[in-house]
């Protein structure tokens, strides 16, 4: 394999544990286990194994490491205070989560949706060990909601990448085998609408790998990707442009070509040198950090000090710029990022339809 600077994908998230001293927790293989009063046998034992496998598969890796850490910061937090976190205690929950929000001990406060998730996390941890966490218990949903009342803040959106910009952000890179790379990485999440994770997961064929998130069929019109993402399988169908030099399906056949890639991972690592392909799978932070260079490279917002215009954009400025250019029926855009519904697909056109209907014109002002 050449050598690779550039990272790889991430590695699957732990098994769990209860113990205090392993704070590792993720949960659901441990909480899988045959009831005592059936004896054990071979071929229930595999089943077990298998029923533990499709149970870590229920949430994706990242999800599996996040509820992990929330419950390690929860199990430390009450030994901290001298009490145990099972069974759940709401009282000591609705100080817990008091103290995230006021930043009292040596963390600073948390944002109401970062303190959402961590109960969402602990939720989930105590369901993989036969407790419920009521949420609705007063102990609890009246500090959340004070919490929300006081803290809570308009959501920041990301800006959405326009035509013009992705133009100019794919003008700044070489045409050396990374940059035949990155084009197609930016052409095809854009013309796609797809999450950066989407983009990283894809593989030339069918099972090419275990860790697939969907494969590529290039048709004489354009591409057809099949994705296995969070609302469940789906189809995008990504045309030809109207010139090579920004077509999305041009960009990918250049890269497929030049990299002589042909089976596993669409997008992978390069050589240290730039000139071979690696066969290891990209992580998703390099669409993101891709995104982030080639806007300051293009010079998009330069109006703006370069925290500030690093800070706008991210990999979901490629679905929203795709949602808001798009002059399209909403159905389609809707479908072509699979939103379960419209009103979602409506956060991401984010200037597409302003003022488009003039309702005090309509009331005769």
């Amino acid at each position: 394999m050449s050598e690779n600077t550039e990272k790889s994908s991430s590695e699957a998230a732990n098994g769990p544990s209860i113990n205090e001293d392993n704070e590792r927790d993720a949960g659901s293989s441990e909480a899988l286990t045959l009831p005592s009063s059936v004896a054990g046998s071979g071929a229930l034992d595999r089943l077990v194994e298998t029923a533990r496998d499709y149970a870590r598969a229920a949430a994706s890796d990242n999800t599996l490491k996040a509820y992990a850490k929330d419950w390690a910061h929860f199990a430390r937090w009450c030994r901290m205070k001298g009490t145990e976190p099972l069974p759940p205690p709401p009282e000591m929950i609705g100080l817990y989560l008091a103290d995230l929000a006021s930043g009292s001990g040596p963390s600073p406060a948390l944002s109401v949706s970062t303190i959402d998730r961590r109960l969402s996390g602990l939720a989930w941890n105590y369901a993989q060990r036969g407790f419920t966490l009521d949420r609705k218990n007063r102990h609890i949903a009246t500090v959340l909601a004070g919490i929300k009342r006081k803290h809570a803040r308009q959501p920041v959106q990301k800006e959405a990448i326009l035509p013009e910009d992705i133009l100019a952000m794919v003008a700044t890179l070489p045409f050396d085998l990374r940059g035949l790379r990155d084009r197609a990485i930016l052409l095809l999440g854009y013309a796609g609408g797809l999450r950066r994770s989407e983009i990283v997961s894809l593989d030339v064929g069918k099972d090419d790998t275990p860790d697939s998130g969907g494969w590529i069929e290039i048709l004489e019109d354009g591409v057809i990707l099949t994705l296995n993402a969070k609302t469940g399988w789906r189809e995008v169908e990504i045309g030809r442009g109207s010139k090579e030099q920004t077509c999305p399906v041009h960009a990918l056949e250049q890269w497929l070509h030049f990299a002589k890639i042909d089976f596993g991972p669409v997008f992978v690592g390069t050589s240290r040198d730039g000139k071979r392909a690696s066969e290891t799978r990209l992580n998703d932070k390099h669409v993101a950090r891709l995104i982030k260079r080639t806007v300051l490279d293009a010079g998009i917002r330069s109006d703006l000090p370069e925290k500030d215009r690093l800070a706008l954009f991210s990999g979901h400025s490629l679905r929203a710029g795709l949602a808001s250019s798009a002059e399209v029926d909403e159905r389609y855009v809707q479908k072509q990022l699979g939103h379960a519904s419209a009103e979602m697909t409506r956060r991401y056109q984010r200037r597409r339809d302003r003022f488009r209907v003039n309702l005090t014109k309509a009331a005769g002002l």
